[in-house]
């Protein structure tokens, strides 16, 4: 990019100001200004994106296909990868302008729902900031994951449409449109491009996100017979696919259109790959050599239709025989598996896809029966194939699809990927053991610490003596001689202190809730699930509130309890365990006998942006899910990367937090792997429930009188799955009960470890200077290595 001229910029946005809105940038709306300045930019960088498309085609290249790309805010980020920030702040300061207002203008692309999409945006930024040619595919959903308000402490769901100011990062490009034929209609798919600037580079990514339009837009004849409904239905039908990010599919009609959604972008997304793919021959096509210039990622089971989507449009399309065709998919596809838990393994029946996709069930049928073939000759038994097919009991096994059609699978951590291995996958790894990898979770440094928290970027980049850590977060790793130099920790825990004071004025501001920015901040935020044990910081909650109420004398370091999360609209105990903390904030932040000493806020609608708040503001890191459940986690990374000490189970990624920063500056509770294991066929949990002092009080605060539930029938699901368990799991299934106490004794060495104010930010600062594991650019260098085989391509 040319160098940046303060005068030409504020020229330009002035211009296309007027030309968008045909109106003075002086008068012209927050979101106004902000589509000036973004469309300002995207003029300034099209030359660099143009070259890098171009140059990509060079040389192989990888394409991410993922259901969700949670992307947030684009202009900050931008800003930052074009080393633009403080330029452009100076120019708007000129006009009178505050940058922060501009970006707060911007609504969040909430295209995903939470890990997933979150991790497929890291790697988005960290494959352009390494000049690794990675090309995201996805939908273009009309709205994205909803907005959350809470009525009576319960979630309320509303419409997210972060569309509805326009998108200036976006551009539609007609010349690339597809068909998709299903077996009712034949839609097109319109791909839109959005630029991922690399940092430190010239290299300008693409992130392909298709919508889906009807072919005709509506019928005239019957508009014309005034049967208007009628008319457009075909219409409404086609756009409906890439309408809303997760459709309900507790029904039959909500199942067959996320179905259409998985297919809708992945058919798209290939014939966009075979397009170009066939662009480089000015004759006969060499079908054979694709692999050897595309590599595809699947990013979970959601586009694991690829596969024998791939198998028909060579076959079928381009002449290929079938063993020609499934020689150029197995050397293509790699699968990225995310979860450990066997009922979040996707699965469809197979009546969905004779009825939508009658071809590709065909195509799957005849997978299945050459892997059957495949194992007969190794002598399987009947009843271990059966257990592992591809087509069992009218099911179609997603994740046993991608394994076989792949040449790689990964997982996300450390301990995921082993308990993939030797337990949940162990019949396939006995099958592939060279298939399986392990790929830990990372995020970027540049939106979660260069961007959202600017005051320690600085710092760090002024004891550091450069900024390169940006684009090479080893170099943090240097700072640890800093870790007992006074002076250092002293700055460190002011710009914390800082942040903390941003926060709190956000939050009252948001939440009408006043917190103490001297109070401990304890925060869990992440998505709203059972294992990830919400509930079980909610139980210790509601006990020190008891303990407090009991002796009004306790001695504890004042505590702020922060949640941020959403539940998925259908998901009815998540639901009830937000309304239960809500109760226990109204409950608590009411108390006079409590007098602040402990507050709770559960914040509304976090997202990316309310993240950046969040992570830089944290003393406390809650990652406590059930042991051997969570796949990596993320949201750990951000919190150390910014300092923060983890309170947790070592399950996911915290086992790694805790080798690379050291079991003494984190605070490691509860149950094992190899625990759970032991006593998961004799565990009692209403022995626990009866024993442990003051267990049983919080768990019947969910059916007593506590809080006026009697009625409430979901509340009493919850108690009762809790004790009694349920037709399709045991009671407890989460050891929320056996680690309980456990928790409780742990958050008690937080209350004493916080006292000494050196120590603590000692262990912050360690922390921090040991997250450089986790950047993502470190995770997609070793993809593009390990399993992509892909080189940088710099322009």
């Amino acid at each position: 990019m040319n160098s940046f001229n303060k005068e030409n910029f504020i020229k330009m946005v002035k211009d296309a100001t007027r030309m968008k809105y045909a109106k003075s940038f002086d008068t012209a709306f927050e979101y106004e200004k902000f589509n000036a300045v973004s469309m300002t930019l995207m003029q300034m960088l099209s030359e660099d994106w143009e070259k890098t498309t171009e140059k990509y085609t060079t040389k192989k290249q990888a394409s991410y296909l993922s259901a969700e790309f949670l992307m947030g805010r684009a202009l900050g980020n931008n800003l930052l990868s074009l080393g633009l920030y403080d330029e452009v702040k100076e120019a708007l300061d000129e006009l009178g302008i505050d940058l922060n207002t501009v970006e707060e203008a911007e609504e969040d692309a909430g295209l995903g729902n939470g890990g997933l999409g979150r991790l497929a945006a890291c790697f988005l930024d960290s494959a352009a900031s390494e000049d690794i040619p990675l090309t995201g595919y996805g939908i273009r959903y009309d709205y994205g994951i909803f907005k959350q308000k809470f009525e009576e402490g319960r979630q309320v769901e509303m419409v997210d449409n972060w569309l509805k100011y326009g998108d200036p990062w976006s551009v539609r490009r007609i010349e690339d449109i597809v068909l998709i034929e299903f077996a009712d209609e034949t839609i097109q798919a319109i791909p839109y491009d959005t630029p991922i600037v690399g940092y430190g580079t010239d290299n300008i990514n693409t992130l392909r996100l298709w919508k889906a339009e009807s072919v005709d837009a509506f019928d005239f004849k019957l508009f014309n017979d005034q049967a208007y409904d009628e008319s457009v239905a075909l219409k409404n039908s086609a756009e409906d696919i890439s309408r809303v990010l997760y459709p309900n599919d507790s029904e039959q009609a909500g199942k067959l259109l996320r179905l259409k959604q998985q297919y809708f972008f992945v058919s798209a997304s290939l014939q966009d790959m075979l397009k170009k793919f066939k662009a480089k021959f000015d004759g006969k096509v060499d079908y054979k050599a694709f692999p050897e210039h595309y590599a595809i990622q699947l990013n979970d089971t959601h586009p694991a239709v690829a596969i024998p989507e791939m198998m028909r449009l060579l076959m079928d399309k381009e002449g290929l025989s079938w063993k020609a065709a499934w020689s150029i998919v197995t050397k293509t596809f790699a699968y990225t598996n995310h979860t450990i838990l066997t009922e979040a393994l996707e699965q469809w029946w197979n009546g969905f896809y004779q009825e939508i996709l009658p071809r590709i069930y065909e195509i799957i049928v005849q997978i299945d029966e050459q892997f059957v073939k495949d194992l007969t000759a190794l002598k399987y038994s009947e009843e271990k194939i059966e257990s592992m097919r591809i087509i069992s009991d009218n099911m179609i096994k997603m994740a046993w699809l991608s394994i076989y059609g792949c040449h790689t699978v990964n997982g996300v951590a450390y301990l995921h990927t082993e308990l993939l291995k030797h337990q949940e996958l162990n019949d396939w790894y006995v099958l592939y053991p060279n298939k399986f990898q392990n790929k830990t979770n990372g995020i970027t440094q540049r939106r979660w610490m260069a961007l959202a928290n600017k005051e320690l970027s600085s710092y760090v980049t002024e004891l550091l003596g450069s900024n390169e850590w940006i684009n090479n977060l080893e170099l943090i790793k240097g700072l640890e001689k800093h870790a007992d130099d006074e002076a250092v920790l002293e700055k460190f825990m002011a710009i914390k202190r800082e942040k903390k004071v941003q926060l709190a004025e956000y939050i009252l501001e948001h939440e009408g809730i006043e917190i103490d920015p001297d109070s401990l901040f304890d925060i869990q935020v992440k998505r709203l699930h059972e294992y990830k044990r919400q509930l079980l910081n909610a139980f210790h909650i509601l006990d020190l509130y008891h303990r407090i109420k009991a002796d009004p004398s306790m001695d504890i370091v004042k505590r702020t309890f922060i949640f941020g999360a959403k539940s998925a609209p259908g998901y009815k105990r998540a639901k009830s365990i937000i309304k239960f903390i809500n109760d226990i904030a109204d409950l608590v932040n009411n108390d006079e006998d409590v007098a602040g000493r402990i507050k709770v806020v559960f914040v509304q609608n976090y997202r990316v942006s309310y993240g950046h708040r969040i992570f830089p503001a944290a003393d406390l890191s809650e990652q406590i899910s059930t042991a051997g459940k969570e796949a990596s986690g993320t949201g750990n990374m951000k919190f150390m990367l910014n300092g923060t000490p983890t309170i947790g189970t070592l399950d996911g990624a915290n086992v790694e937090i805790v080798e690379e920063a050291g079991d003494e500056n984190n605070f490691i509770f509860g149950l094992t792997v190899d625990d759970i294991e032991k006593i998961k066929d004799s565990y009692d949990p209403k022995e626990t429930y009866m024993s442990v002092d003051g267990l049983k009080e919080v768990v019947d605060a969910l059916i007593d009188v506590s809080f006026d539930y009697t009625g409430d029938e979901d509340m009493q699901e919850l108690y009762s799955a809790l004790l009694r368990g349920t037709h399709w799991h045991k009671a407890d299934n989460y050891f929320i009960f056996k680690d309980f106490d456990a928790y409780r004794k742990k958050q008690m060495d937080v209350d004493a470890a916080f006292r000494n104010k050196k120590e603590w930010a000692r262990m912050c600062w360690m922390n921090m200077c040991n997250a450089s594991k986790f950047s993502s650019d470190r995770t997609i260098l070793e993809y593009a290595k390990d399993i992509w085989s892909i080189e940088k391509n710099r322009i």
